[in-house]
Formats: structure tokens, C-alpha cells, sequence
């Protein structure tokens, strides 16, 4: 495992780097796309389908100076995301500046992590989810101290605390088995523990994947 997986500092300054110049963008995401997903064309997207946008954050910080990445399971409810393991974050409100607001004001709500802990670093490429007409943009930001996180009730069932390394490991990446709007299905997935992480969120993942290794 390269040195980062161990030096929080050296990890945030290597995606930082990254980051600033240029993105892998969807490639990298559609390593990770189930099975009979099309790769749409984001500007048509865009004109023909009005898309409801959404801001997450991939909020990384160190424990035991090792780079960890906060997930959260959402509770059971009659929504297409019932039950699935995400990043924090949501539909952009009227009052949000701009979709980096969306994120943090999201990620508040969800996991109590306050917006003026978390230095934003970035944009990763935007998502477009067919099933729930989301258009999605992920922000990627750093806490320099492990959060004190606060999960919100009646919408997290519990806030994961995953090593990022963890996701570089190959024995951790597989084809399984889920279940989802009434249908079983093969994907490509990160088995982290008895947590299987898959769909949008690990699409996002792979391109994280992509800047960090390289």
C-alpha cells in the first residue's frame, strides 16, 4: 500500500494536487456502473430531462493519521434510495449560494458535521441517476481532526467511518448480489466488512480511486 494510506497529510495534499489538475470524469465512474446503466450524454441530460440537482460530500479525516472517508446508511422508506449506503447530501434548496452549500448544509442536517469545519478542496465530475432524475455533484472536502458526528434520526440509520485505503484493496471490490426497486440484480460493489457499498456511491468512489493512484 503506497504512503498515503498511512499519512493523512500526505493523502490530502496528493488529491489536492490531483484534483487541481483534471479529472479522470467518467471512465473512471463507469468502471463501477451496474449492469444495462447507458452512459448518457450530461448535456442532453441537462436540456431533456430537467434534472433535480443534488450536492454530496466526500468528507475525508484522519484517524490515527490515516485517512478515513464518512459514509452513512440510510434508514428504510418508500424512496429509491431506501436502505443504500451514501455519501451525505441532497437536493439543492432555493436559499443554497451554490451546489458546494448544498453539500455542507446537507451534510449538517445528516451527520452534524458544521460547514466552517470542512475546507472544500473541489469538484469531482457531476453523476446523473436515471432512477431518481438526479443530477449529481460531488464535493470533495478535509477535517483535519476526526468530526464529532451527530446522526439525524429519521433519515440515517448509521454513519460509517471507513480507512480509504480499504476501497484500494482489491480483495474488497466484487460482483454481488443486491436488491432494489423490486429487483435483484449483479453489480459491481465494495464489500467493506458486511457493508456493501454500490450504485452512485461507489461510481464516485472509483474516480476518487482513479486521482488518488495516480
Amino acid at each position: 500500500m503506497r504512503g498515503w494510506a498511512n499519512d493523512f497529510e500526505e493523502f490530502s495534499q496528493a488529491l489536492k494536487r490531483s484534483i487541481a489538475l483534471g479529472l479522470p470524469g467518467a471512465d473512471a465512474q463507469y468502471s463501477l456502473v451496474p449492469p444495462n446503466r447507458p452512459r448518457p450524454d450530461l448535456g442532453a441530460v441537462k436540456q431533456e430531462k430537467n434534472p433535480r440537482l443534488a450536492g454530496v460530500l466526500a468528507l475525508f479525516y484522519p484517524i490515527e493519521n490515516k485517512p478515513h472517508l464518512v459514509l452513512m446508511k440510510r434508514n428504510t422508506y418508500p424512496g429509491v434510495h431506501s436502505g443504500q449506503i451514501s455519501l451525505p447530501g441532497g437536493q439543492i434548496e432555493p436559499h443554497d449560494v451554490d451546489i458546494e452549500a448544498t453539500a455542507l448544509r446537507e451534510t449538517h442536517e445528516e451527520i452534524g458535521v458544521a460547514a466552517h469545519l470542512v475546507d472544500v478542496v473541489g469538484r469531482l465530475t457531476e453523476l446523473y441517476i436515471p432512477p431518481s432524475n438526479f443530477l449529481v455533484q460531488p464535493i470533495v472536502g478535509f477535517t483535519y481532526t476526526r468530526p464529532d458526528f451527530v446522526p439525524e434520526a429519521k433519515e440515517v440509520e448509521r454513519v460509517l467511518e471507513i480507512p480509504f485505503a480499504a476501497f484500494a484493496q482489491p480483495e474488497n471490490l466484487r460482483e454481488t448480489t443486491v436488491s432494489a426497486r423490486g429487483f435483484t440484480m449483479q453489480v459491481p460493489a465494495f464489500t467493506i466488512g458486511d457493508e456493501i457499498i454500490w450504485g452512485a456511491t461507489a461510481m464516485i468512489l472509483s474516480e476518487l480511486l482513479a486521482i488518488i493512484k495516480e
